[in-house]
């Protein structure tokens, strides 16, 4: 008996020939998205263990303070694969460290050997690396912005060096163990070393390590008592039960930045993301391909509802129903999801070329991402495609099982004929005449039908909107960003430095192979007083600034910017104004007045002169500005704690002598440098053996700023990629639901028609009253997805600049994809209108109107 309804549903599929295929598209696009996403994931997170393993090196567990004889035993064992070495020579004071390094006040030195040098990868900036124990090392770029202590090559290092040691000597720690308070360094022994080389910071260094390591050559033929032993395992997810049963030796530390993209880290937060991700993007592909199979199917019970209550008539069972409808579900999916694991796979190694260069970027690693299949990952996409395969089908055929024998074979129910039911105004009648009338009877009459046609084209009009203004929400934050970086790709700022050295310096970096162009400025901090300021104005600043002051003025710090005479000029020129009137000895400056909170500028465009007075100097200077909007070139300086209100004063270096009887704030003149370079790599090592070369001993800050504008480009475009590729593939499976139930829609009521057509419905007739329901369909998506989407868009963009604390943007209607959704859902409407009453019209009426099963 059940072979005999298998062979009814193959039937099925065979007769249904559209349906069958629009469905087994659905599964495709359906299982492709799923396959597409899991393995993206999959290679990414391999692409990021690479990264990791080229950056930090391939090891698991670190322990910190292993017995040298300890170490061959070690080794040996069973669960090890592989391991590297190095001598812990012991631990220095960092002295000068500021309160911001109170948690990491040592510096930490390691002896390498060749070997660890190939094992714990160390990426050199500057100089060399050290060919004997008495050079060495030194992380300058991280000390220096964590600790405030510059260390250069060349430089020479006497420091007594000791073990880190608590409870009065008895107990020893490691780089595995934090910073306590009341341990102190014992056993010191004075050593000396000098700076060879400088390298970034180390990867392979522990979060919570006390001290900055420093490397060393390794005394081959001095005693070791203590190693640092980095161990890879065989098997990484035994990994906390191998560490657990050593933790009675030595203290260890667990390689976190690894094993999290291998998917055996305690890390709750990066699991808990990682998993919400993929549960969200899950979520989102099965709700859209339910609702297309889950329509398909019932589309395709709806046809046969007559079929069934025959079949119920000779003693079919509810129970054998649903398996033949479970059946052909199973044999869609056998066609469906291997072609939809195959379709994804495809997409996915087209896709990765195109994204790979900016996850590198993103990553600071030189290194293609492949494809990368997990077996597991694979078979959860099967899984998840038979799942969404079977809630589609069963829940029809559960439907359709349980209507009543006579009710299936007499085919009521599912359409409304009552007049009640159908009933039409009569302002309904006069405006959409006959044709228009008989459009809206069939959406009453249907409802079902419609409403699921109307969800899958909202669905494709919100997924197109939200798709588009996200991408715009990020471009607007990357601007935002990109916008707030200093001018040019390297920066090099100093604040004690000295004009006359800084000038020798930028004189000789300027030339360096690479630079393509160059500028230089020197910043102060004035106290000053901006006079005849409106009153509303006036209010705004006194409320948000406290300010119990009077009259039509206010005093603020005013940061002034003295920049090249040629940058100026141009400036002046750019904005129409008289080149005369802003150079020389009594020239006007500019100024630019805005809140740094709404990025709101004032005054611009004014031709009114204010008065700004310094009162630094004895009598003070009064000095015309002309109010823009904007000023030339980022400063040299970034205000750690800026205030609400900014006053950027821009001069040409040539009016600085103007300003020499004044005294700053700070007592400090910020001076600045930046670089244009096509290889800011290349052109930092340049600069840094450059000021090795100078012997610069005053502080300074060298900055790769194109590394930041990389990567925020990168992060945009992977975001603006996938927003578009996973929108359309969503998009697609909406497309086919709605081709699907319309054009079956259409052919169900073929015997309707052809009854009208009997009666003398002509085609002209026939034409309208199909345009009559596009427009009906596409009317009311419109009514329900362009509010929906605008709202939920509105939504995302307020949630995303609120964590970016950047509340102040404005969030922008995106009308490209408005107009997109707008013609979109028509054209979708209108050809699939087209291609089903197309085959109505070429059927002859009299065997339309003979076949029951319509």
């Amino acid at each position: 008996m059940r072979n005999i309804f298998y062979k009814i549903a193959l039937q099925g599929l065979k007769k249904n020939r559209t349906e069958t295929l629009v469905t087994v598209i659905g599964v495709v696009l359906s299982t492709a998205l799923f396959t597409g996403v899991a393995s993206f994931g999959t290679s990414l997170l391999h692409f990021m263990m690479e990264a990791e393993i080229v950056k930090g090196g391939n090891w698991h567990v670190a322990f910190s303070d292993v017995p040298a004889i300890q170490k061959e035993e070690w080794l040996a064992e069973e669960a090890v694969e592989e391991a590297v070495s190095y001598e812990n020579i012991g631990y220095a004071v960092l002295e000068g460290a500021g309160k911001q390094s109170a948690e990491k006040p040592y510096l930490f030195f390691a002896g390498f050997s060749e070997e660890t040098f190939d094992g714990l990868p160390v990426s050199l900036t500057a100089g060399r690396y050290p060919e004997d124990s008495t050079e060495i090392l030194v992380p300058a770029d991280s000390i220096a912005l964590k600790a405030g202590v510059k260390i250069s090559v060349g430089d020479t290092l006497e420091l007594a060096v000791g073990r880190r040691t608590q409870d009065g000597g008895k107990q020893n720690l490691s780089q595995c163990d934090p910073y306590t308070e009341g341990e102190r360094l014992t056993d010191t022994v004075e050593r000396t070393y000098r700076v060879v080389g400088t390298f970034e910071k180390a990867e392979f260094e522990i979060h919570e390590s006390p001290g900055y390591t420093l490397i060393t050559k390794a005394d081959e033929a001095a005693p070791r008592e203590s190693l640092s032993l980095y161990i890879a395992l065989k098997n990484p997810k035994k990994l906390y039960d191998y560490a657990a049963a050593k933790s009675g030796v030595c203290s260890y530390g667990i390689n976190e930045s690894l094993l999290r993209f291998m998917g055996i880290s305690e890390n709750k937060v990066f699991n808990a993301f990682l998993f919400t991700v993929g549960g969200i993007l899950a979520a989102i592909i099965m709700t859209g391909s339910v609702f297309l199979i889950y329509n398909a199917f019932n589309i395709s019970l709806n046809e046969r509802v007559h079929q069934y209550g025959i079949l119920m008539s000779v003693g079919a069972t509810a129970k054998q129903l649903r398996g033949a409808v479970l059946f052909e579900g199973l044999c869609i999916g056998c066609i469906g999801i291997p072609l939809g694991i195959l379709v994804g796979l495809g997409c996915i190694t087209l896709l990765l070329p195109a994204v790979s260069g900016n996850f590198s970027s993103i990553l600071q690693f030189v290194g293609k991402m492949t494809l990368y299949v997990s077996p597991l990952a694979l078979l959860a996409c099967v899984a998840m495609s038979l799942i969404t395969i079977l809630i589609s089908a069963y829940l029809p055929a559960k439907k359709a099982a349980s209507i009543p024998i006579m009710d299936c074979i007499r085919q009521t129910g599912e359409i409304k004929t009552e007049a009640k039911a159908v009933k039409i105004s009569r302002t309904a009648w006069k405006l959409y005449g006959l044709e228009g009338s008989l459009a809206l009877k069939n959406f009453k009459r249907n409802k079902k039908r419609y409403r699921s046609v109307v969800l899958s084209l909202t669905l494709s009009v919100v997924l197109t909107v939200v798709g588009s203004s996200f991408g715009m929400t990020i471009e607007k934050i990357i601007e935002e960003y990109t916008g707030e970086m200093a001018d040019g790709d390297i920066s090099f700022t100093s604040e004690d430095m000295g004009e006359e050295t800084f000038r020798k310096f930028y004189d000789r970096a300027k030339e360096v192979e690479g630079v393509t162009e160059s500028t230089w400025q020197a910043d102060c901090f004035y106290e000053g007083t901006i006079d005849e300021l409106p009153a509303d104005f006036l209010a705004a600043y006194r409320e948000e600034m406290a300010d119990s002051g009077t009259g039509d003025s206010v005093s603020m710090i005013l940061y002034t910017q003295f920049i090249e005479d040629a940058i100026y000029e141009e400036f002046v020129e750019s904005l129409g104004l008289p080149l005369a009137e802003y150079t020389g000895e009594e020239g006007k400056v500019f100024a630019c007045l805005m809140n740094g909170k709404t990025h709101e500028t004032f005054f611009a465009g004014e031709t009114k002169r204010f008065l700004l007075t310094f009162p630094g100097a004895k009598e003070g200077m009064a000095l015309d500005a002309t109010f823009e909007d904007s000023y030339p070139l980022d400063g040299a300086y970034i205000l750690d704690d800026p205030t609400t209100y900014l006053c950027v004063v821009v001069a040409p270096l040539t009016a600085k002598p103007r300003f020499e009887g004044l005294q700053t704030v700070d007592g400090t003149e910020h001076l600045g440098a930046f670089f244009w370079t096509k290889t800011p790599v290349d052109t930092m090592s340049k600069l840094r053996a450059l000021l090795a070369e100078e012997k610069i001993e005053a502080d300074y800050m060298l900055i790769n700023l194109a590394r930041a504008f990389d990567l925020y480009r990168s992060a945009s475009s992977v975001v603006s990629i996938f927003t578009v590729v996973f929108t359309l593939m969503l998009t697609l499976i909406s497309v086919a639901n709605v081709f699907n139930t319309i054009s079956t829609n259409i052919r169900l009521r073929r015997r309707e028609l052809a009854m009208l057509r009997s009666v003398g419905l002509s085609d002209r007739g026939f034409k309208r009253m199909m345009n009559y329901e596009c427009v009906f369909y596409g009317v009311r998506t419109l009514a329900f997805g362009l509010p929906a989407a605008l709202l939920l868009a509105w939504g995302i963009d307020r949630v995303v600049v609120s964590v970016e604390e950047l509340e102040y943007m404005t969030f922008k209607v995106p009308w490209g994809a408005l107009g997109i959704s707008v013609f979109g859902v028509f054209g979708i409407v209108f050809v699939t209108m087209l291609y089903a009453s197309g085959k109505i019209r070429k059927e002859n009426i009299i065997d339309a109107l003979r076949d029951e099963t319509a």
